[in-house]
């Protein structure tokens, strides 16, 4: 299987960054090829700029598609499945993993009468999060990230979707305590799910 990972996280001392090095292991351990658009590493530009409006918003297919998106939406449709690794950031996504939304769902390509990106295998998310599953605020907070993200992003677009996660994370808050010992049981199972694709 091919895999293409959206990983965006301004870090590479966090948790997040981690649970991607282990997922890909786990690719790599059974012999799926991957590629990796790391999006702050890239400094992809998340900014969706007046020519990529109008594109859209009058569903211009002969208008251009910038570079830049042209490649991102070649590595999804080289992919069998598409996996995004991200921290929650107020009940959502980093904002550039937003706008690489925006800018990459093109019509014509995403959308539209005759969409030209693939459906794919699997869409699977994989989303580090400081507060509790246990609490039903956190809950209700994942539900809304599963709209945005399954529902709407992904939709039709993959024939399996899936999104976990890894809770209780953040320094402090009634964290320590345990942080290290959920490090451990989640990257282990970051590994597996890099496995198991």
């Amino acid at each position: 299987m091919n895999v293409f990972v959206v990983y965006c996280h301004p870090s590479s001392e966090s948790f997040t960054y981690k649970v991607k090095e282990q997922f890909v292991k786990g690719l790599e351990a059974v012999g799926h090829s991957y590629e990796i658009s790391d999006l702050y590493k890239m400094n992809f530009n998340s900014v969706f700029s007046e020519q990529e409006y109008l594109r859209e918003a009058f569903y211009k297919l002969e208008a251009p598609i910038p570079d830049d998106v042209r490649i991102e939406q070649s590595k999804i449709n080289n992919a069998d499945a598409i996996v995004f690794i991200y921290p929650d950031f107020w009940t959502d996504a980093p904002a550039m993993l937003g706008g690489w939304f925006q800018r990459v769902w093109t019509y014509g390509y995403a959308y539209g009468d005759a969409p030209t990106m693939k459906k794919l295998e699997k869409a699977l998310f994989l989303v580090t999060m400081g507060g509790k599953l246990s609490d039903k605020k956190r809950q209700i907070q994942v539900e809304a990230m599963k709209t945005v993200m399954i529902g709407d992003r992904i939709a039709d677009r993959a024939k399996e979707t899936e999104m976990i996660v890894f809770d209780e994370m953040t320094r402090g808050y009634g964290n320590d305590g345990h942080r290290d010992e959920n490090e451990v049981i989640f990257l282990k199972k970051a590994y597996e799910l890099g496995l198991n694709m």
